[in-house]
């Protein structure tokens, strides 16, 4: 297949697949797929929900169309998928997404057609797990008839400076040919370059290990706060001393969440227990990272108490529910599990996140959010996410928001200290 002839299809169109189409459509023909038909209507009045890709970069996508259409796939012959690898109540890898989204596919494939692969999975998992679907429905037999690639994502959503092309990929095909013809593609628009793995299953590995590394990292942050708070020590100031040293890794300590830091170090545990190892530093991390909820809760309880503040029937002020700063996407929030964590105490929380999509974060968590926070109304705030609107709070903000007696629990180091009663 030849380098000029290939028309690509992107499958899912979150903050992974349309800044992926956005970037080909300058330059290509492309279909952007998605069965969210609400999502492509959006698309095609050029406005991206996700805040990812603006208008006017639409506008300059002069390739790029919009469908949930099975039949509108049938005149692509590559197909990158970007759909969702979550997690199911018990942490185990939910699939469903992938394998839903290769059925589809497999309804288009024709012979001689590529499938590239982009969500996070464990290794073997495109091979084994997808590969399988697409034989099935196709009823065309794999490295024959129709080839396969892995090339995963790296987006940040939200980060304005590293960008699809800007951030070096990683490429790999079933076969060396088709290993070829991926990295090229791809480095049509990478202008940073590619890197080309030996096979699939090492492409795979290599992006489950990137967010497993940053997990057990930031768990060991967690527990020097944890140690440092217990000593009266300030984290921070901690932190800032022995980062003077050239190379100590510049980690903070707080919730992760996400769809990929608190996700995907599960899907490598899963492989991992499948074939016999049990995982020791892995899961450690992620089981403290899981609790930071229950202990900020306890530690804000406790300066509350210590305050004189009754606890029960308190009203708290949280401020943010995405799972990171100025950006909208609340996948995998681990705030909910403060909101939760107060409740059970008897108090009362009230949410507040300008950049938060009040009908998702009902649809997703069943929470409300408040148009804006009560006044003289809070003996507790949360600042929970450091989005730009919150590091504007100063002493007049919180004397309009707090009761005279209160307690301002700051979890990222965005407030003056001299406002705060307890940091992370």
């Amino acid at each position: 297949m030849d380098l000029n002839n290939l028309r690509v299809a992107v499958i899912g169109l979150g903050y992974v697949g349309l800044p992926l189409a956005a970037e080909f459509g300058k330059t290509r023909s492309v279909i952007g797929f998605d069965i969210n038909s609400k999502r492509i209507a959006e698309l095609k009045r050029g406005v991206d929900s996700t805040l990812e890709v603006t208008t006017e970069e639409l506008q300059q996508c002069k390739g790029l169309s919009f469908s949930d259409q099975l039949q509108d796939l049938q005149q692509a012959n590559v197909f990158i998928v970007t759909v969702p690898t979550p997690i199911d109540s018990f942490k185990r890898p939910d699939l469903t997404p992938l394998i839903k989204a290769s059925e589809t596919i497999g309804k288009a494939l024709k012979p001689g057609d590529i499938v590239i692969y982009e969500s996070t999975v464990y290794p073997g998992a495109t091979e084994e797990d997808c590969v399988p679907v697409l034989e099935r429905v196709s009823g065309l037999k794999f490295n024959q008839d129709f080839y396969a690639g892995y090339s995963p994502e790296r987006i940040n959503p939200g980060d304005k400076e590293h960008r699809v092309s800007t951030i070096k990929k990683v490429t790999s095909g079933s076969t060396p040919e088709i290993a070829d013809l991926v990295d090229a593609l791809y480095g049509e628009i990478i202008t940073v370059g590619t890197h080309k793995a030996s096979s699939i299953k090492v492409a795979e590995a290599a992006k489950v290990i990137e967010n497993t590394q940053r997990d057990v990292n930031i768990a060991l942050i967690n527990e020097l706060a944890i140690i440092f708070n217990q000593l009266g020590i300030d984290t921070l100031e901690v932190l800032e001393a022995a980062g003077t040293k050239w190379n100590f890794l510049p980690f903070r300590p707080g919730l992760v969440g996400g769809h990929c830091i608190g996700v995907d170090p599960y899907y490598l545990t899963h492989k991992a227990q499948a074939i016999g190892y049990h995982p020791e530093m892995i899961l450690a991390g992620r089981r403290l990272n899981d609790g930071m909820g229950k202990y900020v809760v306890s530690e804000l309880v406790k300066s509350m108490i210590q305050k004189g503040i009754q606890v029960q029937q308190a009203r708290v002020l949280l401020l943010g529910l995405t799972f990171k700063e100025n950006c909208p996407d609340l996948r995998n929030t681990r705030v909910v599990d403060i909101v939760s964590e107060i409740s059970e105490y008897g108090a009362s929380v009230d949410i507040y996140d300008p950049w938060a999509n009040a009908e998702e974060a009902m649809h997703e968590y069943g929470l409300e959010l408040v148009e804006r926070p009560a006044e003289q109304a809070y003996d507790a705030v949360v600042l929970a996410v450091a989005h730009n609107e919150f590091k504007q709070y100063d002493l007049a903000t919180f004397n309009r928001l707090c009761k005279e007696k209160r307690v301002i629990y700051d979890l990222k180091y965005a407030l003056d200290k001299s406002l705060t009663d307890r940091r992370l």
